[in-house]
């Protein structure tokens, strides 16, 4: 009988700790002695996902551990939470861990798990267990500057005769011995500030009178003087029927949540937001602050009087872009639904509407913030007034118009001087390639004029009207033509203080002339491959491509079928840039053109330098025509340039000590040969091709006996137009 009465005991007292489990507004539990779980609450359960006859919700003790438990927990948190509960199972001491937990489809929340043993007589007969959400804890930046301070909270049970209970932690929170009994109604009472003493009593009084549920929050005063808040949240313990007497009232549970930290957080949120919103009203730009679905939160002053509307009537505006121009609210709409994928920052140039009705030009920078998981939280845009720059940039284009409409009048082809066959020749390719957008490649010795013919090619084209922008590529330091040709981001590398674009985005829309395309380093190249087949660049420092609309127009002295043959260039480039090959002629193969060049050259240096010329000296005439120009039309035009400063008689001449210095036998690595060179080499090639009976290639061939690469003895073959089916013949 003793044992069955000490069974029914227990069993009473467990049906009456999970009614008081289950109402309470947390997640509850109990476990034995061992720390096994025995019951969870209906919250807990459905969070779980566990089916309405599972045993835990039943509070059947399946004899298990209670480390079989810890699976349910996140991988991460399993061995901290083992630790704290192992020090409670051998203590005996109430603990508490934050942990995640899974639920029922496999995601985790956070909560802050409490344990206190209950115990009879000393005997430890439960351990009574609450836990508290404190995801939105976990996830608010103001939470974490503080710490992730969490709170604490206890349980307790009240009749009309005063609480039948109080946990330990109850006892903590107001700062009484938990040795003691649970607190009178007076003494209780006696526990609240004066101020709310009076407010507190009613409460009582009312539950006691309607027999219903209350939340409402208080303040304490401990005995050590130290004042918090606590939230008292209580349900009605359940009714029984009694034996013919009615029903009979058995009080109420709850808990007893200590919020002073919460409330001063929410108190310093509410400060901060306070003083984020006064910064942004002193700040210039127009500021607005957007939900993750561009929910509208809140515009700041200077945004509010530009638009002529109260902050709760900017709320209510609901069409996305309404206050953008028409034309703009196309692109504007673009950038959210990338930006809403990426949420990478950028900004856009849009036109927004004043209260007036007129528009004005801003710089629209947008800003996403988001938590540790990578979910979008708020947007921040930013907008910059730059009416007066676009005003400045149209006046400038507009000015540019008429100035290019005024150079347009001027003939294009002035520095291109001579009638010659070979030149008319180069002219006549010009007007075919222009009005394309094919990538031309001009070959020629230095100074033959390969610059004026791409300038010219760039006039007549269909871009005459964009930039034309002309790049040495041998003239940049290796290290730095990646940054020249594509640009940089700001901080891409030391001394890159700011975003600087390259020369192929200052070219957009129109043409980029690259001279010495021949110098370009390998990486470059392959860059260059990129813009030519993909038509886009990446900035340095960036791995966004750009897209650009450039025409490319590439020019050489050096012979890159030979570099391609030394693999000093790539072959695949070389495919993409000679779509149209123009080859200049030298001065040697044009010298009907030297009077032409030479009367024109007089007169524009001459009117520099106020002087005049009624003639031109016979012998210097001849001895120009004469002369193998090594240094084609660019040295003749430094030797008149020369003659003109210095003479002082109104007779042209030419000293003839000036052209009798010859270039160096040794050519520089990748130079095109002198005149003089170029002669002899012909004149080996042809050699070599009597030698070897006019054939090219093979053992025997003229590439082997000359040492050179077959692909590299047919190009010079070509340039130096000599029919290698001659020599053929003259064996036949």
């Amino acid at each position: 009988m003793t044992i069955l009465g000490a069974s029914e005991q227990r069993s009473s007292l467990e049906a009456q700790l999970q009614a008081t489990l289950n109402v309470i507004p947390a997640h509850t539990w109990y476990a034995g002695p061992s720390g096994a779980l025995t019951f969870v609450n209906t919250r807990i359960a459905d969070y779980l996902g566990l089916p309405k006859n599972h045993p835990l919700r039943l509070g059947i003790d399946l004899g298990a551990d209670w480390d079989s438990h810890i699976p349910l927990l996140h991988p991460d948190d399993q061995e901290e939470t083992r630790r704290v509960w192992s020090t409670c199972l051998r203590t005996g001491n109430a603990g508490e861990v934050a942990f995640r937990v899974r639920d029922g489809e496999g995601g985790y929340r956070w909560f802050l798990s409490r344990a206190e043993p209950l115990r009879s007589d000393g005997t430890l007969l439960y351990w009574i267990g609450v836990n508290f959400d404190i995801e939105e804890l976990k996830q608010t930046e103001f939470f974490l500057a503080e710490g992730q301070r969490l709170s604490h909270a206890g349980s307790w049970a009240f009749n009309r005769g005063g609480f039948d209970y109080w946990s330990p932690e109850l006892f903590h929170i107001h700062g009484v011995d938990p040795s003691g009994k649970p607190p009178t109604t007076k003494e209780y009472l006696s526990l609240v500030h004066s101020a709310d003493r009076e407010s507190v009593t009613q409460e009582i009084e009312k539950m006691l009178a309607t027999h219903g549920g209350f939340d409402f929050t208080k303040r304490i005063v401990r005995p050590d003087g130290m004042i918090r808040r606590v939230r008292c949240v209580g349900v009605p313990a359940g009714q029984r029927e009694g034996e013919g007497e009615g029903e009979t009232f058995q009080g109420f549970v709850g808990t007893g949540i200590d919020v002073t930290e919460q409330e001063q957080l929410t108190e310093e949120l509410r400060q901060r937001e306070l003083e984020l919103r006064q910064m942004l009203d002193f700040a210039p730009q127009l500021i607005g602050v957007y939900g993750p679905n561009r929910e509208r939160l809140y515009v700041n002053r200077v945004a509010l009087d530009y638009l002529g509307l109260s902050l709760e009537e900017w709320r209510q505006t609901r069409t996305p872009g309404e206050f953008v121009h028409p034309d703009d609210r196309g692109r504007e709409l673009a950038y959210f639904e990338r930006a809403l994928t990426s949420g990478s920052p950028d900004q856009l140039e849009l036109r927004l509407r004043k209260a007036d009705g007129s528009y004005r030009w801003f710089l629209a920078r947008y800003n996403s913030v988001r938590d540790e998981k990578g979910h979008l939280l708020r947007w921040h845009v930013a907008l910059t007034d730059i009416e007066d720059r676009k005003r400045a940039e149209e006046r400038l284009q507009q000015e540019n118009a008429a100035l290019r409409e005024e150079i347009n009048q001027v003939p294009r082809l002035e520095e291109i001087i001579g009638s010659s066959g070979p030149l008319q020749k180069v002219l006549a390719q010009v007007g075919k390639v222009a009005p394309t957008d094919s990538t031309v490649l001009i070959l020629g010795e230095t100074g033959t004029g390969k610059e004026l013919i791409a300038r010219a090619i760039h006039q007549r084209s269909r871009r005459a009207a964009r930039a034309f922008i002309a790049v040495n590529c041998a003239a940049i330091p290796a290290s730095l033509i990646a940054s020249e040709l594509f640009g940089h981001e700001k901080g891409a590398f030391t001394g890159a203080t700011h975003r600087r674009l390259g020369r192929f985005e200052a070219a957009n829309g129109g043409t980029i002339f690259l001279d010495e395309v021949g110098d370009l380093p390998a990486d470059i190249q392959i860059a260059l491959l990129r813009v030519l087949q993909e038509r886009e660049i990446e900035r340095v420092g960036s791995d966004k491509p750009i897209p650009v609309d450039v025409r490319v127009l590439a020019a050489t002295h050096r012979d890159l079928e030979r570099l391609v043959s030394e693999g000093k260039f790539r072959q695949d480039l070389l495919y993409r840039l000679n779509v149209v090959p123009i080859e200049m002629p030298s001065l040697r193969e044009r010298r009907a053109d030297i009077p032409l060049l030479v009367e024109y050259f007089i007169a524009r240096f001459g009117k520099k330098v106020g002087k005049t010329f009624g003639s031109i000296d016979k012998r210097t005439l001849d001895l120009l025509r004469a002369y193998t120009w090594p240094g084609n039309v660019r040295e003749l035009q430094n030797v008149i340039e020369r003659a003109v400063i210095l003479s002082d008689s109104d007779i042209f001449a030419v000293d003839e000590a000036w052209l009798k210095r010859r270039p160096s036998d040794v050519p520089h690595s990748g130079v095109a040969l002198s005149g003089v060179l170029l002669a002899h080499e012909k004149e080996a090639i042809e050699a070599a091709l009597a030698q070897s009976q006019g054939r090219v290639s093979g053992p025997q061939g003229a590439a082997a006996k000359l040492g050179l690469p077959t692909s590299t003895l047919d190009s010079k073959i070509k340039r130096l137009r000599i029919d290698k089916y001659r020599f053929k013949s003259q064996l036949g």
